[in-house]
């Protein structure tokens, strides 16, 4: 019990703030994503419109990617996080305005949903650079595993259970809601006292050089670029299922709003669950073998989807799919904060993010299309197969023990430079 303690103490005050900053905003933002597909689902009734709401709102994550990264490697962090929080807070109030206006309709609705994606892009990336200025080094696992927690608790769990009954009351309630949460987390981020020391950037002419120099980095790091590309499967086959299951959960399972909302909760408590444990579980099963587990947990959730079509069975897949997902991000998210140079850490944090978030809108365009010509369980049947082929293809590597080698291999040689300034 005394080493826990110490181990919360040593967090310190600045990581609670960034803790009760993501815990916040994440319950507004669970109530968006609840609201977002039942607002487009009472404008159309074809998949494809209603999977371009999360198209519009993951389309950035691959147009602003690098240069988020150089952004959180050359501005204050603390301030582009506080100003991010208002425009998003303000974007949400037009929405609402919007709605209750009457010109509320789908345009709106994917503009909107295009800006809250560009500020989760800044937000995320420099709250991730954030964390090891904040936190030391031997506690980033469980700084890690709390944020995720406290996100997936809240985009997962008590906010998509709220935005279901706020919706089913009042169709804006969720939205000013997620606008009001927003406030809160700029004013909290704005009381942290450490941050990132700002680094002089280059003139304009070494602009290019700057934003790509993260990707020069990445892309020659053979572990970290393989484990991207991996991750953009992982999000290629896990977004297509997220982006149809409104339409799965009332064409096939009947269920209304709050249905809707139980299961994107089962979703949460599953993530919860792993976000507690997955830092234990890493040591007995090691990092290859804990990414070996999170794939086949993945394609097991996917299998079952596509083969039982029952209320119950759903809510235990999307249990295994967020355990399986968690713990891909707190093994892979700390792989990437120990082995990236501080210097480039923003950089090449974005463009992996580039990459592996570079499926999201593949995949909920996909799960669109597939669901519209084949029916959604088509969607998670395809995704099954994906998953399987990604858990081979990890075995292989777990077998080679390619994060064990890479660690060493680090060690040895020395850090080539690939900035000019």
């Amino acid at each position: 019990m005394e080493k826990s303690g110490s181990q919360r103490l040593r967090l310190g005050g600045d990581f609670s703030r960034l803790w009760w900053s993501a815990a916040v905003s994440s319950l507004g933002d669970g109530a968006t994503i609840a609201a977002s597909p039942l607002l487009a689902s009472r404008l159309t009734d074809d998949p494809r419109l209603i999977g371009a709401a999360s198209v519009a709102f993951t389309v950035p994550f691959v147009l602003f990617g690098i240069p988020a990264g150089l952004l959180g490697d050359r501005l204050d962090i603390r301030k582009m996080m506080v100003r991010v929080d208002i425009v998003r807070a303000g974007v949400l109030a037009v929405l609402t305005v919007g709605i209750l206006g009457g010109w509320g309709g789908l345009p709106l609705l994917y503009g909107c949903m295009f800006l809250l994606g560009v500020g989760e892009v800044l937000s995320r990336n420099a709250a991730q650079v954030l964390v090891p200025f904040i936190t030391p080094k031997a506690g980033l696992s469980i700084a890690n595993a709390r944020i995720m927690a406290a996100q997936e608790a809240g985009t997962g769990f008590v906010g998509p259970l709220l935005g279901a009954l706020m919706f089913g009351v009042v169709v804006v309630l969720p939205f000013g809601v997620d606008a009001t949460t927003f406030l809160c987390s700029a004013v909290l981020v704005s009381r942290i006292r450490r941050t990132r020391p700002i680094e002089p950037g280059p003139g304009r002419a070494g602009v290019m050089s700057e934003m790509t120099a993260g990707a020069r980095w990445l892309f020659s790091h053979h572990l970290l670029r393989s484990l991207a590309l991996v991750s953009c499967l992982i999000n290629i086959a896990g977004n297509a299922m997220l982006a149809v299951l409104v339409v799965y959960s009332g064409k096939v399972l009947h269920l209304g709003p709050f249905g809707y909302g139980v299961l994107l909760a089962c979703q949460a408590a599953g993530a919860v669950l792993a976000a507690r444990f997955a830092p234990a579980l890493t040591g007995p099963l090691g990092r290859e073998g804990a990414l070996v587990a999170t794939a086949v947990l993945i394609t097991a959730s996917e299998t079952v989807l596509a083969a039982v079509p029952s209320v119950y069975a759903a809510g235990a897949a999307l249990m295994i799919f967020a355990c399986g997902t968690v713990t891909w991000n707190v093994v892979v998210v700390v792989l990437r904060q120990t082995m990236v140079p501080q210097h480039l850490l923003g950089r090449a944090n974005s463009v992996y993010r580039l990459v592996a978030w570079g499926g999201l809108p593949v995949g909920a365009a996909a799960g669109g299309f597939v669901a519209a010509e084949a029916g959604t369980r088509a969607v998670f049947g395809a995704g099954a197969v994906v998953m399987a082929v990604v858990a081979v293809a990890l075995f292989v590597g777990a077998r080679r023990q390619w994060i064990t080698r890479a660690e060493q291999g680090a060690e040895q040689a020395p850090t080539p430079t690939y900035e000019t300034n």
